[in-house]
């Protein structure tokens, strides 16, 4: 049987290890596609999964790798065929289900979606799971009313995959964008990726009421915890937050003030599991009138299957920005 490289990681009695290994290639059954893999990402939750630094694989072994871009090879599924371009994001990869850190993966084909016109693999890569999260969060925002007239929004964890193609994007749409971040060496990125201002964390308008001085329109928020219950506080009437990350904590203090009396929304965003009708809209939309304008800006590293452990160590360390991409072969 034909053998493949792939990133596995292993918990069991010896503990927690990780690396390149040769596994063989799964063959299609009914109703999955088989995609030759051309190119992955590295995100937050892969960098917890491949270290064992976070709880987020629910099987072991497992290929690492929550997204990748490819081509068909064979089809078990009515809606595919040899040569179609496709990306896989989400869904059970790299939890219950081997991921994309290989040559080849296996997936049902109701995981995919259409690789749109005008994207190839390394290029819908280079948006991945973060522009996915990004695209997600913005139709949430606007399909709630989020509009530039509200104010300005503020984007957290700015130098992050998902804050900074959230900025380009929102920048697109004629928002006055703020970016949140402590890496001064990066502002200069973040005003040309459509950033209107820079501020560090301690510059956040602070207070501890159930309401503060509306400062902002909205936000998109990747970091959760205590930065995002001061948002809420500092949130105009109407506005509203796509809350995706929570790196900085998963509980939330705030009172039922801000959402009764100034009506604001506290939108979660689940790039996990949406629907083939919105997942193949959001990445029409990323393809064209979302799409960045400069691809290759948003992309600060690029590595192959042996560079992933230095890789997830830098982003847990907060030492990575933009993304990073991953070629299997």
């Amino acid at each position: 049987m034909t053998q493949q490289q792939v990133f596995r990681i292993h918990q069991d009695d010896d503990g927690h290890r990780a690396g390149v290994e040769a596994v063989a290639i799964v063959q299609p059954t009914q109703g999955e596609v088989l995609v030759r893999v051309s190119a992955s990402g590295v995100n937050y939750k892969d960098a917890l999964a491949g270290t064992g630094k976070g709880k987020v694989i629910k099987r072991f072994p497992i290929t690492g790798g929550i997204d990748a871009a490819g081509i068909v090879e064979q089809s078990e599924h009515p809606c595919w065929k040899p040569g179609d371009a496709v990306i896989a994001t989400g869904f059970g990869m790299a939890f219950d289900h081997d991921g994309g850190y290989a040559e080849t993966l296996c997936v049902p084909g109701d995981w995919l979606a259409p690789t749109p016109q005008g994207l190839d693999p390394r290029q819908a890569m280079i948006l991945g799971t973060a522009g996915f999260t990004a695209g997600l969060a913005v139709h949430r925002l606007l399909v709630n009313g989020q509009h530039p007239g509200l104010g300005p929004i503020l984007v957290t964890g700015a130098s992050g995959g998902v804050g900074s193609i959230a900025i380009n994007i929102l920048a697109k749409l004629d928002f006055e964008v703020v970016a949140v971040s402590n890496k001064q060496a990066l502002h200069d990125w973040l005003t040309q990726l459509g950033a209107s201002r820079i501020i560090g964390r301690d510059e956040l308008p602070g207070g501890d009421r159930p309401l503060e001085k509306a400062v902002w329109g909205g936000a998109v928020d990747n970091v959760g915890g205590a930065m995002l219950a001061q948002i809420t506080r500092t949130l105009a009437p109407n506005g509203n937050i796509a809350s995706i990350g929570l790196a900085g904590g998963t509980a939330l203090e705030t009172t039922v003030m801000p959402f009764i009396l100034r009506g604001i929304g506290l939108l979660g965003c689940n790039s996990v599991d949406v629907p083939f009708p919105l997942r193949a809209d959001l990445w029409r939309r990323l393809a064209t009138d979302w799409r960045p304008s400069d691809l290759d800006a948003l992309v600060s590293d690029q590595v192959d299957l042996d560079g992933l452990p230095a890789v997830f160590e830098r982003m847990l360390a907060g030492k990575t920005h933009g993304r990073i991409l991953v070629m299997p072969a």
